[in-house]
């Protein structure tokens, strides 16, 4: 299969493009050299690659970013959909397209104790959620037409070379520092009592190569544990593997009010028989190990 990966130099580009290539797939792999949002730019690349697969992964994910600059969370996240979209309607037509979207666009629809389903209302809150949400409707539409689009919603994905600008990785990179001496045993926090659904990245990365499939639905489907886990219990893990007991300081900038997003992947389980298989504090320790690596270069 020739698959067409844009964004593909990110966190989740990193563990995708070798999962691809040791599956036999041929892999265009772009990121900045080529941009979503202009047709002419991103046309010519769909045009001379000829996929039969496209995973759409370049997006701007960070939610604070996207409050200090809606209109670039806009134009990456649905100008960027909106022009994949058009451009592979007429250069790939048959194309299998994943839109990764994000279980942000679910809001406030997980504040209960049922994990969220597919058929819940997308009730999206920041610019991020909102552009995420907005693309995703796009795609919907696109199916609608024709084209091959399965919507993806990810829950919360982890591991080793994420940035620090997301909570877990920050925590492991603060723990690594203060276990390597490099910082004072104080770590700045938001709010430990929010619980996610937390997936390894290659697992979410396992879930993006069966959905590939041609003979999966052309649907939407959640990638989640439909286990909930705290900010809390993150922390508590990671010092626990770093053998640290540090003093725990609420940073207010970091501080969001507590909520609960876990997701019901059943769909996604009964189509591809996937489930995800790596222990989050595996995971965790392997986030620790990396940021000490950095830590002491």
């Amino acid at each position: 299969m020739r698959v067409f990966v844009t964004g593909a130099a990110g966190f989740v580009g990193g563990h995708l493009i070798p999962r691809l290539e040791a599956a036999g797939m041929t892999v265009t792999a772009t990121d900045l050299e080529v941009d979503v949002t202009d047709p002419l730019s991103l046309g010519p690349a769909i045009r001379d690659s000829q996929p039969e697969a496209v995973i759409h992964l370049a997006a701007q994910s960070s939610v604070p970013a996207s409050y200090a600059d809606p209109l670039q969370a806009f134009r990456i996240n649905y100008l960027g959909s909106l022009t994949l979209l058009r451009v592979v309607a007429v250069h790939a037509p048959a194309a299998r397209v994943l839109l990764i979207g994000s279980s942000d666009a679910y809001g406030n629809a997980g504040a209960g104790d049922r994990p969220i389903r597919e058929s819940d209302p997308l009730s999206p809150a920041s610019p991020y959620a909102r552009s995420k949400a907005a693309a995703e409707l796009l795609g919907a539409l696109a199916a609608e037409r024709g084209l091959d689009v399965v919507r993806v919603r990810s829950f919360t994905h982890i591991g080793p070379g994420q940035t620090d600008r997301f909570a877990a990785s920050s925590f492991a990179r603060q723990v690594a520092e203060i276990a390597e001496g490099s910082r004072e045993p104080r770590m700045a926090v938001g709010n430990l009592d929010s619980v996610r659904d937390f997936l390894d990245v290659r697992d979410v990365v396992d879930a993006y190569c069966r959905l590939l499939d041609p003979a999966v639905p052309c649907a939407v489907y959640n990638v989640a544990s439909g286990r909930g886990i705290s900010l809390r219990e993150v922390l508590d893990t990671l010092t626990d593997i770093a053998e640290i007991t540090p003093e725990i300081e609420v940073d207010p900038a970091r501080f969001r009010p507590a909520d609960r997003r876990v997701g019901d992947a059943s769909r996604l389980r009964r189509t591809t028989g996937w489930q995800p298989r790596i222990d989050i504090r595996d995971t965790l320790s392997e986030m620790f190990q990396y940021w000490r690596a950095a830590s002491a270069r």
